[in-house]
């Protein structure tokens, strides 16, 4: 059985990219099954620290995208919203070019809370990256909590 209340579709996920980091980045949504989102990221210049290894905070931009956008369809967006509570990674491989590639899989989807894994992986398929996403999950109308 499926996870998602609202079934992904990779082309709308995309589009919403636009005018965001997640276009800055080159974040790209590429796959989903009954347990899984997957998205990718570039590794270049963009995404780069001082010494030409994938920054680990755009490795959290990734995973907080993916993250935060599968929350999302776990949800009746018609009442509820989510919103980062909060994010940890622990960088594992550091990764000079290409794309690393993100899968997010549910540990818990709560009434009020959910908790995402979000693992990073190079071109090879090495893990580069594990994060773990809390998200808020909020009524319409009302403000999230404070951080």
């Amino acid at each position: 059985m499926s996870l998602w209340r609202t079934q992904p579709n990779i082309e709308h996920l995309n589009a919403s990219q636009k005018n965001t980091i997640g276009e800055l980045l080159d974040i790209r949504f590429e796959s989903f099954d009954d347990e899984s989102l997957t998205a990718s990221m570039v590794v270049d210049a963009r995404t780069h620290q001082p010494f030409g290894l994938l920054h680990g905070g755009a490795s959290v931009v990734l995973a907080e995208s993916i993250g935060s956008m599968a929350a999302y369809l776990c949800v009746d967006t018609s009442k509820y919203y989510c919103v980062g509570l909060e994010v940890n990674a622990n960088h594992l491989r550091g990764v000079r070019s290409g794309r690393v590639t993100a899968v997010a899989r549910a540990v818990h989807i709560g009434r009020s809370t959910q908790v995402w894994d979000i693992r990073l992986s190079n071109e090879e398929g090495k893990p580069t990256c594990i994060s773990r996403l809390t998200m808020a999950v909020v009524p319409l109308g009302e403000n999230p909590p404070a951080r």
